[in-house]
């Protein structure tokens, strides 16, 4: 039903590299040609070879040169006339833009990228775009303004037999099921997106898969093992293709499972490293969540009320400015369990007056 997993950011002259190349790799790759491109001239090659190495330092975390690539990418397209590379450019920035929190910008962009991919009659930009206007909507938590988009775009992907594309949309809506205690169906999307991947060879689906069959198996089952040696798999991926935010994130959810294990003192290093990580490539998203963990185990480990109170009610207003409902609503859960809900109504308020 599905065929091998395919990368269509990497286009033109580079369309030879596999959606599981090493991103240093792709990224060589991908300079490499962008400056044959501007010496010849070539203002569409050097479109679609700039559009590899935008996403190349996105996904390394070096997010300064991503900016600046998929801008160029932009550019180049537009003096080219190429609607389409146009279209990819965008899609390029607006995810670039959720991943840095910016998520009204990375909604304006993702939308003007689907409204061009359809207009250069790029259907595959189009969806990746649709996609990426979904994803928005699911990681702020506004699960039921997104959750058809994603089905219909798990159809549509379907349909095509497009592997990757449909791992994606399954851990998408695994997520929201998952976010919303329906863990067994949760479950059985995440499998079905791990064997599918598998099956296709698309390696980073397949971590992202394994991670959320970890974070149920956790949860659900408290089966800490096994939860672990399924993060080991996925970390082993992460780091032989150099994806840095998977890598961050795995490192948080092995937090996760350690800090419900009762392991405190090993969740606290694990977040403590998570959030280096994040920090290190601007994802306030991932750092926010990483300083959660870390703030719950350090009250666990017999941290002063009065500091665990002050930090939560911060991180309350840090999730509130960047527009995460469901990472709040875990934050007045944390408030709850180490019972600082007045102290931190208190440090909030005080937080917001400054």
């Amino acid at each position: 039903m599905y065929g091998k997993a395919f990368a269509p950011e990497y286009q033109g002259a580079l369309t030879t590299l596999s959606v599981n190349s090493s991103l240093t790799d792709v990224l060589a790759a991908g300079t490499e040609q962008l400056r044959a491109a501007e010496r010849a001239g070539e203002h569409g090659e050097a479109a679609r070879s700039g559009l590899a190495v935008a996403e190349a330092h996105r996904r390394l975390g070096q997010v300064g040169d991503a900016d600046r690539a998929w801008k160029a990418s932009y550019r180049a397209a537009r003096e080219a006339g190429d609607t389409a590379a146009m279209a990819w450019a965008l899609w390029s920035g607006g995810t670039l833009a959720r991943q840095r929190g910016a998520f009204a910008l990375a909604r304006r962009l993702l939308q003007l990228a689907a409204d061009l991919g359809e207009r250069g009659g790029d259907i595959v930009v189009r969806g990746y775009s649709l996609a990426g206007l979904a994803e928005t909507g699911r990681i702020q938590g506004d699960y039921e303004a997104v959750r058809r988009l994603h089905e219909q775009l798990l159809a549509e992907a379907r349909r095509r037999g497009e592997a990757r594309h449909t791992v994606w949309a399954l851990e998408g809506i695994a997520q929201i099921h998952r976010n919303t205690g329906s863990y067994d169906t949760a479950y059985a999307l995440f499998e079905e997106a791990a064997e599918i991947a598998a099956r296709a060879e698309d390696r980073r689906g397949h971590a992202w898969a394994l991670r959320g069959l970890a974070d149920i198996v956790s949860v659900r089952d408290g089966d800490t093992e096994r939860a672990l040696a399924l993060l080991s798999e996925a970390e082993t991926t992460c780091r032989t293709m150099k994806l840095s935010s998977a890598l961050a994130y795995n490192h948080k959810m092995r937090g996760n499972v350690l800090y419900r294990a009762g392991r405190y003192a090993e969740a606290r290093e694990l977040y403590e490293q998570a959030l280096t990580e994040f920090r290190a490539m601007s994802e306030p998203r991932g750092e926010a969540l990483s300083r959660l963990g870390l703030v719950k185990s350090r009250a666990r480990l017999g941290r002063d009320r009065a500091e665990t109170a002050a930090e939560l009610a911060e991180l309350a207003v840090v999730l509130e400015r960047i527009g995460l409902r469901h990472a709040r609503e875990m934050v007045a859960r944390a408030q709850e369990e180490f019972g600082v809900s007045d102290d931190a109504l208190e440090g909030a308020g005080a937080v917001v007056v400054q």
